[in-house]
């Protein structure tokens, strides 16, 4: 009996830690503008039907440099340590994808990696920085 009321009251203590972890959502780095295009929760929910419609425009109409293109993203959400959007769970695209539990296959053909140098790069190709 004892044994009994000690595992459920372990289930509950387990399921409300999980339950208030998923209500907090992964724990990501900031992204480095301000503002995202939209609204985060737009974003969450649409933001691969942008990706997709741009993706459309790019490849049949040559049209580039879009609200939602896929680089303008990488280089505003990329680790600024690094300039990777995958790495680890902290890493902005790597760990929504794993929090969610959804196949991430962008970067299988696309950089991950910003065009806006690390902040450790970039200070190391200053001139005058120690080599």
């Amino acid at each position: 009996m004892v044994r009994g009321a000690l595992v459920a009251a372990l289930l509950r203590a387990g399921s409300a830690g999980g339950l208030a972890a998923l209500a907090a959502g992964p724990s990501l780095d900031p992204a480095r503008a301000g503002p995202c295009v939209e609204d985060p929760k737009v974003m969450r929910r649409s933001h691969m039907d942008f990706l997709k419609h741009d993706r459309d425009d790019t490849v049949r109409r040559g049209i580039r440099g879009v609200k939602h293109s896929l680089s303008a993203c990488v280089d505003c959400h990329a680790n600024k340590a690094d300039g990777r959007v995958l790495g680890s769970d902290r890493h902005f695209c790597q760990g929504c994808h794993a929090f969610a539990a959804v196949k991430l296959d962008c970067f299988d053909c696309h950089a991950s990696t910003a065009r806006i140098a690390p902040a450790a790069t970039a200070a190391a190709s200053l001139p005058g920085a120690a080599r």
